[in-house]
């Protein structure tokens, strides 16, 4: 069993290295991890990391949605006029 100290340095490490890609295995890695975490002071000194790591995960779902909602080159627009009232 991890000693409190590596749980801290591990999702210390996952927060450092998390990418676009490995963001949902990665925060669900460190929420297995706080959760071997013994009290809240222990899990409070990791609080900053997993807001990080939940933040960045918000993140970069929503470029990923503005993304796929962008016009893809080469496709044309079509020019609407204004609806009336």
């Amino acid at each position: 069993m991890p000693t409190s100290a590596q749980i801290r340095a591990r999702i210390k490490q996952i927060y450092h290295s998390t990418t676009q890609t490995t963001v949902e295995s990665d925060l669900r890695q460190a929420i297995a991890l706080l959760k071997g975490l013994e009290g809240e002071s222990e899990r409070a000194r990791v609080a900053v990391y997993m807001d990080g790591l939940s933040q960045m995960r918000s993140e970069w779902i929503l470029a990923r949605r503005q993304a796929t909602r962008r016009t893809p080159k080469g496709a044309k627009k079509t020019n609407r006029p204004a609806r009336k009232r």
